[in-house]
């Protein structure tokens, strides 16, 4: 991962963390539900890997991130192996440019505990600079064109109606990718749900923008309304609740693919065109949304 990244023009850094007494889930295969799976750790080592082009200064700076853990007795082919795929591939279009886009790569730790390694890398990130925003690629490689292959969680048609409107205008099939996005973001998913369009035609993003403020009170209203918990299932939810801007690209993991968390999670399952879709349409966004530097 390190000589993939510094071939690519970019300095890395390994930033462990050692944590004590931190709440978080287990890791076992399959999803049961989430009172079942909280526990307390008693202590939690890791490490973050984070990025940046030469000549980065101290200024406001956007983040791409995805989690290089999967779950126990998982190769995590699109939990969330794509993910991270798709992070290299944009360090190399990024490293390209002539005026270098003022971004953050993260890879970090065990999401699949809690966000943990995001948690200590939002937290690090923000006492030393400004971040203005936060990209999270979250299982980005499962599509299907089956119709009726996109599931949706309870609540959703209430709470989401134009995207459910999209999803069933297209007869259920799975071949988008959905942009989860609050108000401080919006300006964001809506530019990477235009820039999907012309990456290419076999892949649409459909915006969901999650009604919560960021900040402890978004945390807040989750227990008030469940179904908004699944809008914060990646490692952009530690920035959202730090109060920076944040949107997750996503699949919809186990709403769509079967294979999530199971030893079928393999690369043949992924459709790499869209994936390559998802990237393109990715690094535009970050151009967008990233202050830019001379190179």
């Amino acid at each position: 991962m390190t000589r993939e990244l510094r071939s690519a023009g970019w300095g890395v850094e390994r930033r462990p963390f050692d944590l004590r007494l931190q709440w978080g889930v287990t890791d076992r295969q399959g999803r049961s539900a989430l009172p079942t799976r909280v526990r307390l750790f008693p202590r939690l080592t890791g490490a973050n890997l984070v990025a940046e082009l030469p000549g980065s200064g101290p200024g406001p700076v956007v983040v791409v991130g995805a989690h290089l853990d999967t779950v126990q007795g998982s190769p995590g082919a699109d939990d969330n192996a794509s993910g991270v795929a798709a992070v290299l591939e944009l360090a190399r279009l990024l490293g390209q440019l002539p005026r270098r886009p003022a971004v953050v790569l993260l890879l970090s730790d065990m999401e699949e505990l809690g966000f943990v390694g995001a948690r200590a890398a939002a937290r690090d990130l923000a006492r030393g600079r400004h971040v203005k925003g936060m990209l999270c690629l979250e299982s980005v490689g499962f599509y299907s064109d089956e119709p009726g292959s996109q599931r949706l969680p309870g609540g959703f048609p209430l709470l989401f109606p134009e995207a459910v409107r999209q999803v069933r205008a297209r007869d259920g099939r799975g071949d988008c990718a959905f942009v989860v996005h609050r108000r401080s973001s919006q300006a964001a998913a809506d530019f990477w749900v235009r820039a999907a369009e012309q990456a290419g035609p076999r892949l649409k993003g459909i915006a969901l923008r999650d009604p919560r403020p960021d900040g402890f009170l978004g945390s807040l209203a989750g227990l008030v309304v469940p179904p908004l918990n699944n809008l914060g299932r990646s490692d952009h939810a530690a920035f959202w609740n730090r109060g920076i801007p944040a949107l997750m690209v996503t699949d919809s993991a186990d709403f769509r693919n079967r294979h999530y968390h199971r030893p079928e999670d393999t690369p043949a399952t992924l459709d790499y065109d869209r994936l390559a879709a998802v990237v393109a349409a990715t690094a535009a966004t970050a151009v967008f949304w990233a202050p830019s530097r001379g190179s």
